[in-house]
């Protein structure tokens, strides 16, 4: 049974231990670059998703009748058309709870989460590219410590957040659209509404879920609620956030600045008014691919494949797929 790795941008998965390991059992072929022709991949029955880069719809699954099995890391499937992949038969392996367990994707995302913080309170890009042009910049940074983290979305990666944050002498806000004020406490961090915490914070960070509730989220409203030196910080998803009207409130000085690693369109647009701002520090969407965070996925996607070829399918998300398989 062949398998296909779909979209190793960075070319790591090749020599992968968890994917040299999923050799001696089925061929294993790894495309590096995106796949413009769905008749490459017709001859491949299990198929390795890296995240969210290729879209599976029911076009997808109807120009391949061979497809069983898509293997795909984190804890959605935003990507994936789970209804039309049951009609067609097509088994959706996640690997979620292995990967939360292991805690790789999420450290990377954390880490920069806080390299970001840094980044825009010191300004260190704007030095740097200052000390290029021969100069020898001077102002007064602002440290971490001693300012008012909020977190918005207190899980898994927010809780992790807050831990650093008391590292760095942060008194913690939360909100989440579920979260209660003991929940909260449990995490060393103290419960406010949104509004209140937008206007109390120095720091914001964004550690939400994309659904329909938090789509949108901080629009225009509620991003004029943040102080004028407060700073936001997105590594969750962006369309979250406004874009339109950050960058707006951003070039008037209304806060202080911003760092996003995620955009509601990616790539981000040249025209993006983001990209003129100085108060802003923008970076490609860098939260997860790093070298643990890739080591975790390929451990999960091909347990993934193996529990298939073991016929096991309690990792899928569509158990129900066989059904319409057998028919």
């Amino acid at each position: 049974m062949k398998v296909a790795v779909l979209d190793d941008y960075h070319r790591v998965f090749d020599a992968d231990p968890a994917i040299e390991r999923l050799r001696r059992r089925a061929p294993v072929e790894v495309f590096t670059e995106k796949i413009t022709s769905l008749e490459k991949l017709k001859d491949y029955p299990v198929l390795i998703a890296l995240r969210e880069r290729t879209r599976f719809d029911a076009a997808f699954f109807e120009r391949l009748p061979r497809l069983e099995l898509i293997a795909q890391t984190g804890n959605h499937a935003y990507h994936v058309d789970v209804a039309a992949a049951t009609r067609a038969g097509v088994l959706v392996g996640m690997n979620s709870s292995d990967l939360q367990s292991m805690g790789g994707v999420a450290r990377s995302t954390i880490e920069l989460t806080f390299g970001l913080m840094l980044a825009v309170m010191r300004r260190i890009p704007q030095t740097d590219r200052a000390m290029r042009r021969g100069e020898w910049p001077s102002f007064a940074g602002r440290t971490l410590s001693g300012k008012t983290l909020g977190i918005l979305g207190l899980g898994r990666i927010g809780r992790e957040v807050a831990v650093l944050a008391r590292a760095f002498e942060m008194q913690v806000l939360a909100w989440g659209p579920t979260l209660t004020a003991e929940r909260a406490a449990r995490s060393g961090a103290t419960f406010m509404e949104l509004d209140a915490l937008l206007q109390a914070t120095d720091i914001v960070t964004v550690q939400l879920k994309l659904s329909d509730e938090s789509r949108g989220l901080l629009d225009e409203r509620r991003l004029r609620l943040m102080r004028p030196h407060a700073v936001l910080i997105n590594t969750a998803r962006g369309a979250i956030v406004d874009e339109a009207a950050l960058a707006r409130i951003l070039e008037e000085g209304a806060i202080a600045g911003a760092g996003l690693d995620v955009f509601a369109e990616e790539p981000l647009g040249r025209d993006s008014p983001l990209r003129r701002l100085d108060n802003a520090v923008l970076t490609s969407h860098l939260g997860w691919p790093a070298d643990s965070t890739y080591r975790t996925m390929a451990e999960g996607m091909v347990s993934i494949v193996e529990a298939y070829l073991d016929g096991r399918y309690d990792k899928a998300l569509n158990p129900e797929a066989l059904q319409h398989r057998a028919r």
